[in-house]
């Protein structure tokens, strides 16, 4: 997780002449907000996979959990590198994120109440979850929890003015 600061760039090509570079703090709020994300992962064979969850951003990184057994817990097994990406589905209005990272599972069971007690708040009482042997768990189930630290994000204003603002938080891509 990290609490550094983004290197922020407005991309010129991408953006009206009157945008402006979103600042980093109006991002993680809108990510602390949103309530649904679409998670993509990578099979094995290298065919992509996608599908929706929700997440709760929290100490700097976005949180999501899933079960084992389920294809994009198989996934991160074999490569942990994902994308998240949340906003609205209308062209001319809203912002779009996509927060590029590596899957970290976390493992801490005093990390994991604390992240239980984040999505009940955020999502009600559907979403409680106990927590044993360094998973949640749900009835007779339990799912395993990943924390991404941002690496980069791209940041899509539609509407007046358009614009695409990237946040990097590493110098590797």
């Amino acid at each position: 997780m990290t609490d550094k600061q983004p290197q922020t760039r407005l991309d010129a090509r991408y953006s009206d002449e009157a945008a402006t570079a979103v600042p980093w703090a109006e991002a993680e709020k809108l990510l602390a907000e949103a309530e649904l994300f679409w998670i993509s992962t990578v099979r094995p064979d290298g065919r992509p996979h996608v599908t929706p969850l929700p997440a709760v951003w929290s100490r700097g990184a976005l949180h999501f959990c899933t079960g084992p057994e389920e294809r994009k817990a198989r996934n991160l097994a074999e490569n942990p590198n994902l994308v998240l990406t949340t906003g609205t589905n209308t062209w001319d209005r809203g912002y779009d994120l996509v927060v590029e990272g590596e899957a970290v599972r976390v493992t801490d069971d005093a990390r994991l109440r604390e992240l239980a007690a984040a999505w009940e708040e955020k999502y009600g009482s559907f979403w409680h979850f106990d927590v044993a042997d360094g998973a949640f768990r749900h009835g007779a189930g339990h799912a395993y929890v990943y924390s991404v630290a941002p690496r980069t994000v791209f940041g899509f204003g539609k509407g007046e003015p358009f614009s695409q603002t990237r946040w990097r938080f590493s110098l590797e891509d």
